[in-house]
């Protein structure tokens, strides 16, 4: 018997001691096991480690972390106090770097370390380490706009820094390279480091003048180079793409099941241009239902190894910003021959289903076809349809309204079949931010999921799930998405936490089930904890990814899953449909199974770290563009609701997803104490307390637009609950200016963070219509 967790706890013991030698009984004594079984239990566990080479048995027949072992390395994530942290175990706590011991290493940093302090057994703190080498920089170049000053350090000039992980730092521009102009926005290479003799600058070349500060939209463009986004297509890619002839050949139809006389319609919202997929459902005449997914057949059109690949590639997804889609495929391709455009002869991979009425899926077919949508339909229109049977718009579609209702019956048996194995259902709001020509922001409104997109994401999920189980079944090398059972330590402290706010769980963390989880948002629906356990509950979930193994979706609870369905957007897909193609057409044997078993697992990894790019530039584009709103509305008044209660204050979110800090130095109205059990700020006199998902009305009292950073106080603070969640003891009196400082010493060390991480780590995908599905 194995137990990945002990394993993982044993050698965090090792690599925290690294100069330490164990016996058995003193592991044990250390994570506190006791009894012959876990004595057993910890004996099989080290000589496993032993065989892997990480620990090593010493003569007197003790065990030592293996010295070859002891140099660690992982990402340096910095404070702006000076001092860092860095993750160098997904299971171990992240080590304290000290302001001496950084090695003027940047946020993001990749950096080896040495621990110089092992953390101590039993206490919350974790180890403390120094960087010994910078193995590789997050920060190549970067980009603002150009100054002239009499502060340039005898430099030609200076770059404003508004990437705020760096901004701390000045950046001065050498003589050599590009001679920019002030009021250009430039990009620059980095070729001086902050070091010993400089620790507060760095030094680059201009290489690259991007536009004005006065252009619209040069906001989002910094953002777009501040995250290494290719922003234009190079001119060969663009004329490779001109080549492609932009209808289907009499040629390209051979071999291609013909299914243009079925319904087929692509529904997408009103703005969405890339079109990439269709659906039809029918009823059955033994009681079942026939669902058809057809995906544009993007593959046929990209060439393994072509130019137009190798860009895809390179962007690895399209990228959706506020004002702007950078799209993955030049727009000829996305926009055109690629696009299932009404009416338009168009080449597809289809996923044919039959599924019965419990939503099982009996059978299935996965080949290539050629189709002709018989409508562009939307979002607005099937809901009308659907859900409030507007006449007018139900006679427009007449031919097509039998198939939407039954489309609509197969997605309520799909969702039930989905929700009865355990599939986790958070239905965050997305903000659409409406900006003017100038590309100021002049409204922020949610977006409602209405049945016609809650039915689109059902019928992309059935078929996500057919196409991965059939190649798992088949054996051979495959793109997956994956997204792997949580951590038991992250599940265990998710569920003490919810245990001290009176929530029963039943299950147990080392071996959580989807279902588990969905139980615990089931029984909070409603109920005024529903934000803040919606919201522990993501931050204890890892990430989903790209792999070349079948690792099962945990959120799904799907034991197979891919990305089928957006080849025009998403690189993966793209591969997915290349994969299939390959098997269909060359059979599947040991020789077809080398071709791609060696590079697959390249692709995963380098389209995962891709989406991130591209997320992390949406949530910076949305964050910056709602601070710019809220700065049209300093000194109004709003309700929201609290949304995460830290140290130093409280962040409250708008109906409108905007949300601001309180800080706890603008409370003033008590003495505000942090209750670590309960995530509360209670007041020591009036016992007022601030805790997640409670109502408030707040003030807009400042915003810093280049930092993102939306500032509230509360209003009426005399409104506010009151609780007895304070422990029972007496307190020394505190003079004003000691907790005041108190206060601020919070601020300086986590508040800009938490404005800059998006507080939960949650991903703002304020996508349009088609862009939303299968953000999982």
């Amino acid at each position: 018997m194995q137990d990945n967790d002990l394993k993982n706890k044993i050698e965090n013991v090792l690599r925290t001691y690294p100069e330490n030698v164990f016996t058995v009984e003193k592991i044990a004594d250390v994570l506190r096991y006791h009894g012959s079984a876990a004595f057993k239990l910890i004996v099989q566990e080290l000589a496993g480690l032993e065989r892997d080479g990480v620990a090593v048995v010493t003569q007197e027949g003790k065990f030592q972390l293996n010295p070859e072992k002891q140099k660690l390395s992982g990402i340096f994530h910095a404070n702006d106090k000076g001092f860092g942290f860095v993750a160098y175990d997904d299971l171990a706590p992240d080590a304290y770097i000290a302001p001496d011991n950084t090695m003027n290493a940047l946020n993001g940093d990749t950096v080896d370390m040495e621990i110089v302090r092992p953390a101590q057994p039993g206490s919350d703190k974790g180890p403390e380490g120094k960087v010994t080498a910078i193995t590789d920089r997050k920060y190549k170049r970067v980009v603002g706009p150009f100054t002239k000053s009499d502060d340039d350090n005898g430099y030609y000039g200076q770059v404003k820094l508004t990437d705020k992980k760096i901004a701390k730092y000045q950046f001065y521009i050498n003589d050599v390279g590009l001679h920019p102009t002030p009021g250009e926005v430039i990009t620059a290479q980095i070729t001086e480091y902050p070091n010993a003799k400089h620790p507060d600058y760095m030094v680059g070349i201009a290489d690259e003048v991007i536009g004005s500060v006065d252009d619209p939209g040069i906001d989002i463009l910094e953002i777009v180079y501040a995250h290494n986004i290719p922003a234009e297509f190079p001119e060969e890619v663009l004329q490779a793409a001109d080549t492609i002839p932009d209808h289907v050949t009499e040629a390209e139809k051979v071999g291609r099941e013909d299914i243009t006389k079925q319904n087929l319609v692509t529904i997408d919202g009103e703005s969405s241009k890339d079109l990439d997929d269709a659906v039809t459902a029918w009823k059955l005449p033994n009681g079942n239902y026939h669902l058809g997914v057809h995906i544009a057949d993007v593959s046929h059109y990209v060439k393994p190894g072509s130019l137009i690949d190798k860009e895809a590639f390179r962007r690895g997804t399209s990228v959706y910003l506020t004002d702007r889609v950078i799209p993955m495929l030049p727009r000829r391709l996305s926009n055109g021959i690629c696009s299932l455009n009404e009416g338009e002869l168009r080449l597809c991979m289809s996923c044919e289903m039959e599924i019965d009425p419990s939503g099982n899926i009996i059978k299935h077919r996965i080949h290539p076809s050629l189709m002709r949508s018989k409508a562009r339909m939307t979002y607005t229109a099937v809901n009308k349809i659907l859900e409030s049977h507007d006449e007018k718009t139900m006679n427009q579609y007449k031919e097509l309204v039998p198939m939407f209702e039954q489309m609509g019956e197969l997605h309520k048996i799909l969702y039930k079949h989905r929700k009865a194995r355990g599939a986790i259902d958070f239905d965050d709001n997305e903000a659409e931010i409406i900006v003017d020509e100038k590309g100021h922001p002049i409204d922020i409104k949610l977006r409602v999921r209405g049945l016609a997109e809650r039915m689109i994401e059902s019928f992309m999920l059935a078929a996500n799930e057919t196409v991965a189980k059939h190649y798992y079944e088949k054996h051979v090398p495959f793109i997956y998405r994956v997204h792997e059972t949580p951590d038991a330590d992250r599940i265990k402290t998710f569920f003490e936490t919810l245990t001290a706010f009176g929530i029963t769980v039943k299950g147990d963390p080392e071996h959580v089930q989807p279902k588990t989880m969905q139980n615990i948002l089931k029984k909070v629906a409603g109920k005024p904890e529903e934000m803040m356990v919606s919201v522990m509950l993501l931050r204890s979930l890892k990430q989903a990814r790209y792999a070349d193994q079948s690792l099962g979706h945990f959120g799904l609870a799907a034991p197979f899953y891919t990305h089928f369905t957006s080849p025009i957007r998403r690189y993966p897909d793209t591969m997915v449909h290349r994969l299939i193609h390959y098997y269909q057409d060359n059979g599947i044997n040991s020789e077809t199974k080398k071709k791609y078993a060696t590079v697959l697992d390249e692709i995963a990894t380098t389209t995962s770290e891709y989406e991130r790019r591209a997320v992390d530039a949406e949530r910076d584009t949305d964050s910056m563009k709602k601070a710019e709103y809220m700065n049209d509305h300093l000194g109004e008044e709003f309700d929201g609701v609290v949304s995460s209660v830290m140290k130093f204050g409280l962040f409250v979110e708008l109906p409108n997803t905007v949300e601001g800090l309180v800080h706890i130095s603008r409370m003033d109205d008590d003495y505000y104490q942090y209750v670590e059990q309960f995530m509360a700020l209670v007041g020591r006199n009036t016992r007022r307390t601030y805790k997640m998902g409670q109502p408030i009305r707040v003030k807009v009292v400042n915003v810093d637009v280049e930092q993102s950073a939306v500032d509230f106080d509360v209003v009426n603070p005399e409104e506010t609950p009151t609780s007895n969640m304070l422990p029972k003891r007496s307190y020394q009196h505190r003079d004003n200016n000691h907790r005041n400082n108190d206060r601020h010493g919070h601020s300086n060390s986590n508040s800009n963070n938490f404005h800059s991480n998006n507080r939960h780590g949650k991903s703002n995908n304020s996508r349009g219509g088609n862009h939303n599905r299968n953000k999982r």
